[in-house]
C-alpha cells in the first residue's frame, strides 16, 4: 500500500445551502426585467417593493438600499463594464447577461456606496449562489476580488482615455454615458469642458421627489406640511421632498390633488398657459396629454379661467391615465384616444395648444437612467417625421391670434430647434414669442426666444419650450 493511500483522507466540506439576501435579489430582479422585458426601473420598482412590504421582508433602510443598489448600477453601467471588462478572460458579450447583472450589482457596491469591500463581495457571491448557482458564484468571486485592488477613481484612470487623447471616450466612460450622448449634450450645451461635466454628472445624481399642487384642489402650504418638504425654486405650485420620501404616502396624491411632477414639466404648462392672447380665451388642447401631469395642471389653471380643457392622447391606455390624472378637476374638461396627426378636431378650434411631442427622453436620464443604454441615433430618424408632423397638427389647430407650445424631454439639437425652424420655415403665418419672460425667476434661459432648462443650471428635467404665435 503506498504511503499516500495510508493518509487519511479530508472530509467532504458539508453542504451549505446559499443565504437568501431579500435586498439584493429584489435588485438583481429588478434589473433583470429592465434588460430582458426592456421595462423602466420607475415603473418596475416600485411594485417589487411593495410587494416585499406586503411580505414582511422590507422596512424602509431596505427599500432605500434596494433603490440605490437598482438606480445606481444602472446609471455607473456604462463606467463598471469598461471596469468588468478589464477583469474578466473573455470579451464582455459572452458573459451571460444574468452574470453581468450580478457582478454589476457587486462592483456598485464596491465602488459606489460605503458597503465594506469584504462584505460586498460576500454578499454578491451569495446571491450569485443563489440566482446563477455554484459555479458561476465562484466566477464572480473572483471578478470582484481583482475589482476590490483599487477604488473608482483608480480603476477610470486604468480605462478610461485621457482628455487630451479623447475628450468625448473619457467622458463617456468617466460620467458612464454613450459617446453619441456625450457629443449630442455637448452640442446642444456649447462651451467648454465644465459645462458639460456638470451636466453629465447631474444626470447620475438621485433627482429630489417633486410634487405638484394643482391649483383649486391643494395648496403648497397643506403639501409643506409634510416630513422635509421645501417650496420649488422656480414653480409656484411646486414643493420638493428633500429626503426622497413615499409621495404615495400624501394624502394629497392619493386624493389626485396634487401629483409627483418635475418642476420643468410645471414651467412648460405655466408658460404656455401665461403667454397674452387676444380675444378668446375658453378652449385649450394638450395634444400629447399622456401620463397627463402636464393636463392635470392645465386643466386645473384652465378651469380657474372658465376654459376647458381637450386632452387627446394616441394610446387608449395613456389615455386612461390621463383620465385618472384629471379626475376630480375642479372645471370641465375631456379626455379622448386621438392620432395628433389626423386629429378629429376642426382647424383653427383651440385658443392654446400644448405639443409635448414623444423623443428620446435623453432630457430625463436622472430619472430613466437605463433610456442612455437603450437610444440609438437612429431613433431620433425615426421621431423626426412625427415631431414635425405633431407641430403642423398643433399650428393648424390653434386659431389666429392663438400659441402653440412646441415641448420635448430632450435637449438634442435635432429634437428641438431644428423641428421649430423646419415647420416655420413652411409656415409664414406664424412667430416665435420669446418664452423668458414667462418663466419668471428662473436664471441662464439662453439667448431665446425658445427656451432651454438644464438639470445642472436648474435642478429640472431638461424640457425645451418654443412658444408660436399664429398670425394668419
Amino acid at each position: 500500500m503506498s504511503e499516500q493511500s495510508r493518509r487519511p483522507r479530508r472530509p467532504a466540506k458539508p453542504y451549505r445551502r446559499p443565504q437568501k439576501d431579500p435586498v439584493r435579489i429584489l435588485a438583481f430582479e429588478a434589473l433583470r426585467a429592465v434588460d430582458e422585458r426592456d421595462a423602466y426601473a420607475n415603473l418596475v420598482l416600485p411594485p417589487l417593493l411593495r410587494k416585499a412590504r406586503e411580505k414582511g421582508d422590507f422596512d424602509g433602510r431596505d427599500a432605500a438600499l434596494a433603490t440605490e443598489l437598482v438606480y445606481g448600477t444602472l446609471r455607473r453601467q456604462g463606467t463598471y463594464d469598461a471596469i468588468i471588462a478589464e477583469c474578466v478572460d473573455r470579451p464582455l458579450r459572452e458573459v451571460d447577461p444574468p452574470v453581468l447583472d450580478v457582478l454589476s450589482l457587486g462592483v456598485h457596491q464596491l465602488l459606489g456606496t460605503r458597503i465594506p469591500s469584504h462584505a460586498a463581495v460576500s454578499a454578491s457571491v451569495e446571491l450569485a449562489r443563489v440566482v446563477l448557482g455554484d459555479g458561476r458564484a465562484k466566477f464572480v468571486n473572483a471578478v470582484l476580488r481583482k475589482v476590490t485592488q483599487d477604488d473608482l477613481d483608480g480603476w477610470i484612470a486604468r480605462v478610461a482615455p485621457s482628455y487630451e487623447e479623447d475628450p468625448e471616450d473619457h467622458l463617456a466612460v468617466v460620467h458612464s454615458h454613450p459617446r453619441w450622448v456625450v457629443s449630442a449634450l455637448w452640442d446642444s450645451l456649447g462651451g467648454g469642458r465644465a459645462g458639460i461635466e456638470k451636466l453629465l454628472a447631474a444626470d447620475n445624481e438621485r433627482p429630489e421627489v417633486t410634487l405638484v399642487a394643482r391649483p383649486g384642489r391643494a395648496t403648497t402650504e397643506e403639501l409643506l406640511g409634510e416630513e422635509a418638504a421645501e417650496r420649488g425654486r422656480w414653480s409656484p405650485y411646486a414643493v420638493r421632498l428633500t429626503e426622497g420620501g413615499e409621495p404615495g404616502a400624501i394624502t394629497a396624491v392619493q386624493e389626485g390633488r396634487a401629483g409627483v411632477q418635475d418642476e420643468g414639466s410645471q414651467l412648460v404648462a405655466l408658460a404656455l398657459a401665461n403667454v397674452p392672447v387676444e380675444g378668446p380665451d375658453e378652449k385649450w388642447l394638450d395634444g400629447c396629454a399622456g401620463p397627463g401631469g402636464k393636463a392635470a395642471l392645465l386643466a386645473a389653471l384652465a378651469a380657474e379661467r372658465g376654459a376647458v380643457l381637450l386632452a387627446s392622447e394616441k394610446q387608449p391606455h395613456r389615455a386612461g391615465l390621463v383620465a385618472k390624472a384629471l379626475h376630480g378637476n375642479p372645471g370641465p374638461y375631456q379626455v379622448i384616444a386621438a392620432d395628433g396627426t389626423r386629429p378629429p378636431w376642426l382647424p383653427g378650434t383651440f385658443d392654446r395648444v400644448l405639443m409635448d411631442v414623444p423623443c428620446t427622453g435623453l432630457g430625463a436620464l436622472r430619472r430613466r437612467p437605463e433610456a442612455r443604454w437603450r437610444r440609438r441615433p437612429e431613433d431620433l430618424d425615426n421621431f423626426a417625421p412625427l415631431q414635425r408632423a405633431l407641430l403642423r397638427t398643433a399650428i393648424d389647430s390653434v386659431r389666429v391670434g392663438g400659441v402653440v407650445g412646441y415641448a420635448t424631454c430632450s435637449p438634442h439639437l435635432a429634437e428641438t430647434r431644428a423641428v421649430v425652424q423646419d415647420v416655420l420655415k413652411q409656415r409664414p403665418e406664424t412667430e416665435l414669442v420669446d418664452a423668458r419672460p414667462l418663466l419668471p425667476g428662473v436664471p441662464e434661459l439662453g439667448e431665446g426666444p425658445d427656451v432651454q432648462l438644464w438639470p445642472h443650471v436648474h435642478g429640472t428635467d431638461a424640457m425645451y419650450l418654443a412658444l408660436i404665435r399664429r398670425t394668419g
